[in-house]
């Protein structure tokens, strides 16, 4: 067994000894300078893929970074676009009561307490119509106005007496806009021409 050993021992030192015994010496392969030539080309292309990649990936979290922020502004001012829609509802509402009392409130009749009913809901109907201005809301007026789908829900078709066919003749009930945003179409009477 000793044997085996000695000459396992003697077969690494022969394997150290075959290689040159001047590491220094060894014959080194340089490149070539076309392979050197042709590694920096593509080195260079790399280098642009990876800019024009950077490039596109800041371009595009500049545009996500604008969309976001575009989201956000138009959450803050449309937001508040259903309470909103509730509100007009009551405004209509306050409108219809104030009319109403105004024709009881006639001079005519002698009533002081409703005259000023009329009055408080006047001033309520004005403050509220001032809040609304406030936050960006405004009530349409599209009377002698021409007909647009966007703005206006037509409910019937008048007969066009000193109107051209097309613009507005009434509204049967008002339209609003939230920082220019149509909220609730306005329901109109458009004039056509009559057919005699």
């Amino acid at each position: 067994s000793t044997c085996v050993f000695s000459t396992a021992a003697q077969q690494r030192s022969t394997g150290d000894e075959c290689g040159p015994e001047d590491p220094h010496n060894e014959p080194k392969h340089p490149l070539s300078d076309c392979a050197l030539e042709h590694k920096a080309i593509k080195l260079e292309e790399q280098v642009r893929d990876l800019t024009e990649r950077y490039r596109k990936a800041l371009a595009d979290s500049e545009n996500v970074r604008r969309r976001t922020q575009k989201f956000v502004e138009d959450a803050k001012l449309f937001g508040i676009q259903s309470f909103c829609r509730d509100l007009v509802e009551v405004a209509d509402i306050l409108e219809k009561t104030a009319e109403s009392a105004a024709g009881e409130a006639e001079p005519s009749n002698p009533n002081p307490t409703l005259k000023k009913i009329y009055e408080g809901l006047s001033l309520i109907e004005a403050k509220l119509q001032s809040v609304f201005a406030k936050h960006g809301l405004q009530k349409m007026n599209p009377v002698g106005g021409r007909y647009d789908p966007y703005d206006h829900e037509i409910v019937c078709h008048v007969p066009a007496e000193g109107m051209q066919p097309g613009t507005i003749a009434l509204v049967t009930q008002d339209g609003y806009k939230l920082h220019g945003r149509t909220i609730r179409h306005a329901l109109v009477g458009v004039a056509v021409e009559s057919q005699e």
